[in-house]
């Protein structure tokens, strides 16, 4: 997984995945990628960064359930607390860590959740009942896909044992062009 340069490969495989979606006119072009970089302090990953400027900002075609959100929304469920997401603070998480069972070695557990939440990952969208998918766009696991629930929170890939899914956007949108379960390794 190349987060800093886009595999022609892989971005091939995107534009295939979501063909059927607009033909690309919802693609945001790389003059808003690059402003809502600067507006939030960031670079986006690879490939996600080329998919969003050259083949789709956003599309009701999944992943996930309810559809691919633009980079800077939230899903209709999202909880309207006023707080601002700070992209270009580092997402905290390097492990799972289910909080509904566990404080975690953290002084103040209930702010890493608040961080989990608004700190350095875009709301890729929803499953619905607040599970949301979520790509980190700062800190160690810049590039991943994770599944943010409201109990707690857990890397996607291959990795964490959960699915055969590949890591990153390219492996998480591959999944589930092929049909996979989200939740397939045995």
């Amino acid at each position: 997984m190349n987060t800093e340069q886009a595999d022609p490969a892989e971005a091939a495989a995107l534009r295939a995945a979501f063909a059927v979606a607009d033909g690309g006119q919802s693609a945001l072009g790389w003059e808003a990628v690059r402003a809502f970089e600067a507006e939030h302090g960031v670079v986006l990953p690879e490939p996600y960064r080329t998919f969003v400027a050259e083949v789709s900002g956003g599309s009701s075609q999944g992943p996930p359930a309810y559809g691919l959100l633009e980079p800077a929304a939230l899903p209709s469920d999202w909880p309207d607390d006023g707080a601002e997401r700070d992209l270009a603070a580092p997402f905290p998480l390097t492990a799972a860590w289910l909080w509904e069972e566990d404080e975690g070695p953290w002084e103040d557990p209930e702010a890493v959740i608040d961080q989990v939440f608004r700190h350095g990952s875009v709301v890729l969208g929803t499953d619905g009942c607040a599970m949301n998918w979520h790509l980190v766009v700062t800190g160690p696991r810049r590039g991943r896909i994770w599944r943010v629930t409201d109990v707690g929170a857990m890397p996607f890939d291959a990795e964490s044992g959960h699915t055969t899914c590949a890591p990153g956007f390219a492996g998480w949108v591959a999944h589930w062009a092929a049909g996979k379960e989200w939740f397939d390794a045995a």
